[in-house]
């Protein structure tokens, strides 16, 4: 298992958040989610500009062994998604945590406060 990056935060369905400029929230999957999902084969991305709630499914992940949704770690307008994953989604394989899927423009930045450390995800996801 990879080092979990302790800058970023985490979500018990296993995708990591990192705060950008203020209020635009940068979103991937964790190497554990990725290395657990296998080879990766296809990311369905969410349209930008569409509004999303906590916890909303908001896009698909599917690998050769099984398909797998992704949901906002905050409230908000996704306000980018990053195109080049959508071709090569076995970049999410190569290194998860510098291949980020979609940035959302956060209503309440301080949501993130509810997402694990690093070390609190650690813990979870060796029990």
């Amino acid at each position: 298992m990879k080092h979990i990056p302790e800058n970023l935060k985490y979500a018990a369905t296993h995708e990591w958040a990192s705060l950008e400029d203020g209020q635009v929230v940068r979103v991937g999957i964790t190497d554990f989610a990725q290395s657990e999902l296998g080879d990766i084969v296809f990311i369905g991305l969410p349209d930008v500009g569409r509004t999303v709630a906590v916890n909303e499914q908001i896009a698909v992940i599917e690998s050769v062994k099984t398909a797998s949704d992704l949901f906002s770690p905050v409230a908000g307008t996704v306000v980018e998604v990053n195109e080049s994953v959508a071709d090569a989604p076995e970049q999410v394989n190569d290194d998860a945590y510098a291949t980020w899927l979609f940035s959302i423009k956060a209503d309440n930045p301080a949501e993130l406060e509810s997402l694990m450390n690093a070390d609190a995800y650690q813990q979870m996801i060796e029990e």
